[in-house]
Parts: C-alpha cells; sequence; structure tokens
C-alpha cells in the first residue's frame, strides 16, 4: 500500500511542478527537463511517472479538477448562502485558485490545438457546468433549465477570467459582488 500512496504522492508534486513552470514561465517553458528540474527530480526519473510531456500535461488539468472537485465537495449547499459558497469555489479569489486557473486557462488553449488535452478540458467544463447546475438548483428549489446554467457558466468564467488577468494585488472582491448581484435577481424571479 504505501508504495501507491508514494507514487500518487510523485504524481501530485509533479503536476505542482508543472503547475510552477507553467505559471512561472508559460507553455513553451513547460518541457520534461523544467518540469523534472522543478520538481528537484532526475528526468528519468520522471519519465518513469510520466513517459510523455502529454501524459504531464494532462496530469496537470486532472488535478486542477481534483483540487475543485474537493472544495466543491466540502460546500454545505443547505448552508445560508451555500449557492454563493458553492460558485465562489470556482474563482480565483486566492493565491491557490488563481494558480489552478492560469494553469486551466493555459491548458485549456493548448487543448484546442492538442487533441490530448481535450478530454481532460472537457472533464474540467463538466465539472463546473455541474457545479453551476447544483448551485442554481440549491437557490431556486427546482431543477436548473440549461440555459440558466450556460448562461451561470459564461458568468463565472467571465469572472474568473478577468480576476487572473488582472494584477494580482488587485482585491477581487468585486467578482463576489457581481455573483451576488446575478444571484439576488435569480432568486428574485
Amino acid at each position: 500500500m504505501p508504495q501507491k500512496l508514494d507514487r500518487d504522492e510523485r504524481r501530485r508534486q509533479v503536476s505542482e511542478a508543472a503547475w510552477r513552470v507553467l505559471v512561472r514561465d508559460g507553455l513553451e517553458a513547460l518541457s520534461v527537463r523544467n518540469v523534472a528540474a522543478e520538481a528537484g527530480l532526475p528526468q528519468s526519473s520522471l519519465r518513469y511517472t510520466f513517459p510523455t510531456l502529454a501524459s504531464v500535461r494532462e496530469r496537470a488539468v486532472a488535478l486542477v479538477v481534483e483540487r475543485l472537485q474537493e472544495r466543491v465537495d466540502a460546500v454545505d449547499l443547505d448552508a445560508p448562502g451555500g449557492a454563493r459558497t458553492l460558485l465562489a469555489q470556482l474563482l480565483p479569489l486566492d493565491a491557490e485558485r488563481r494558480t489552478e486557473m492560469e494553469v486551466y486557462l493555459a491548458l485549456g488553449t493548448a487543448a484546442m490545438t492538442d487533441p490530448t488535452l481535450r478530454e481532460g478540458h472537457g472533464a474540467a467544463q463538466s465539472a463546473i457546468r455541474e457545479v453551476c447546475g447544483r448551485a442554481l438548483a440549491a437557490l431556486t428549489g427546482r431543477g436548473a433549465v440549461d440555459v440558466e446554467v450556460r448562461e451561470l457558466h459564461a458568468l463565472v468564467d467571465g469572472l474568473a477570467l478577468h480576476v487572473v488577468r488582472q494584477e494580482p494585488d488587485v482585491d477581487p472582491r468585486w467578482a463576489l459582488e457581481v455573483l451576488d448581484a446575478h444571484l439576488a435577481r435569480i432568486a428574485g424571479a
């Protein structure tokens, strides 16, 4: 059993190293050599866990989805403000979520031309859409209509993009104010 844990931990460490390379140096710098150096591993060791750069990139996207899922699963939708709390998990309001969003955007852009990333990017999109649907259902007390889910998904994606593209020292709470206004309109309808 410990060997499985070691392998999972190694995969997480390498994925986080890939995130750091991506955010700091850009997609063009994401290479097996650079990720291995960032993780403090020999290239041969990294290749044992991730035989190709594509597998490093795929795992980096998967880790974004896993982290999002962990945060979402921890939210009590029945608590007051549960829908807002759930949706706030999709916004880069702290350094960790900002890094995740930068990785998601970089690899999402790469997925347009890299078929190996399309499945992971599609899974991320599905996870976000599902979160939006759950939040709407909790807010309205009924099943979410597809167009409403798409509208909320577009709003959250747009807010996240604007927050991550502003200077890091700008307070991102304005995005919550916009989200609150939108949710108040939905609740009032």
